[in-house]
């Protein structure tokens, strides 16, 4: 049998025996020694200091991470709003700066030239009538010389609901549109109405009033068609001409110039106000991504709320938005031309609307895909872009 031992210490306090447990009547009361509280509680200062310490920089890493998170968030959202902002232009509309999608160029190409595709007859820049494919048309007015040794012969035409100058010639047989415009006297084809009448000759070509002066040789060199056939289409029988006569020059046309006027197709610069050209016709560098990219129309940079006008008269086909061209107009004009006016702030017109050359159609802007305020100008001719400064005058 093991005996234990203990033995009491003059303070009172029991020793242990190495390998015993005390009985629990001997076990140290919770009085603690004041000495050994100081030096137990110094001990736990320095411990708890140095784990403070760790916990406050836990704390301070917890902190840091969410506001650093929150301070990137913050300059991503005021980038983003910034651009919003400047893009809205005082309309509430989303607009996507991402890659711009080719279908909504597309859906406006179909829409100018579902504008151009109407009932008409095409023509070319010398009044030569074509087919939609730019071909030309095979029409009884393309004559052989035999015609041309028969008399004039003329007939009269109502004017419909609908007609253009293009149409009314490729259905009377005749090959250029010149020949109704000068045998009529039409100082501009915009202003064909309903139930006008029209002299149509049964052949191509002018009418031209002798002056004085004037021979059957000199007007044969300047319209650069055979004497005979002057004889023979006026039913001459002698080379004396008398000042006054009216003479029809078979095949002759109208020039380059006078045919543009009476088409009404010198266009006026849609901008009066002054401004520059930021952006010309063809290839370019995209100002947004910086990409090689192909400017269908040319851009007129000038203020926010500048006037922009119609460059020729016309019927509105469309008005409104797109995420290309932000607000914008489409006119169509007579004999396949249409104009689309980009980037507006406002909208002063509505479809359907007549419009006459210089009238007010909206205010210059920075809507849709555009860096600054501008005036986005195309020009389309049957469905195909044209260099609009080839045409403004």
């Amino acid at each position: 049998m093991e005996v234990i031992s203990y033995s009491i210490k003059s303070y009172g306090q029991p020793a242990r025996v190495s390998g015993a447990k005390r009985p629990f009547f001997l076990r140290r009361p919770h009085v603690r020694n004041p000495a050994y509280d100081f030096g137990r509680s110094a001990a736990h200062s320095g411990r708890g200091r140095a784990e403070g310490q760790a916990a406050g920089k836990k704390k301070l890493v917890r902190l840091v991470v969410p506001l650093s998170a929150l301070a990137v968030l913050a300059i991503a959202f005021s980038i983003l709003f910034a651009r919003i902002a400047a893009s809205y232009d005082g309309r509430v509309r989303k607009v996507d700066f991402g890659t711009v999608q080719m279908e909504e160029v597309n859906s406006l190409d179909k829409a100018m030239f579902d504008v151009a595709l109407s009932d008409e007859a095409f023509y070319d820049s010398e009044g030569n009538i074509v087919s939609s494919m730019g071909e030309a048309g095979e029409t009884s007015g393309l004559f052989s010389d035999y015609a041309y040794k028969e008399p004039v012969t003329y007939s009269e035409y109502t004017v419909k609901a609908g007609d253009s100058i293009s149409v009314i010639s490729r259905d009377a047989g005749l090959s250029n549109i010149s020949t109704l415009i000068a045998v009529n006297g039409i100082s501009n084809v915009r202003y064909l109405r309903e139930g006008q009448k029209l002299k149509v000759p049964s052949m191509d070509g002018l009418i031209h009033t002798v002056a004085a002066g004037e021979t059957v040789e000199g007007l044969s060199v300047k319209y650069r068609t055979p004497v005979e056939d002057i004889l023979d289409v006026n039913d001459l029988d002698s080379y004396a001409l008398t000042v006054g006569q009216e003479l029809f020059i078979p095949g002759a046309k109208m020039d380059s110039t006078s045919l543009q006027r009476a088409m009404g197709e010198l266009f006026a610069w849609p901008i009066t106000a002054d401004y520059r050209i930021s952006s010309r016709f063809g290839a370019r560098k995209d100002p947004i991504t910086g990409a090689d990219s192909y400017h269908t129309g040319i851009d007129l940079a000038c203020p926010t709320g500048t006037a922009v006008k119609a460059a020729m008269s016309g019927t509105v086909a469309k008005a409104g938005w797109s995420n290309v061209f932000g607000n914008y107009v489409i006119i169509k004009h007579i004999d396949g031309y249409q104009t689309l006016y980009g980037h507006l702030s406002k909208i002063k017109t509505k479809k359907g609307a007549f419009v006459s050359q210089g009238e007010l159609i909206g205010l210059v802007g920075s809507t849709g895909y555009s860096t600054g305020p501008h005036l986005h100008f195309t020009v389309y001719k049957n469905g195909k872009l044209v260099n609009p400064s080839t045409l403004l005058k």
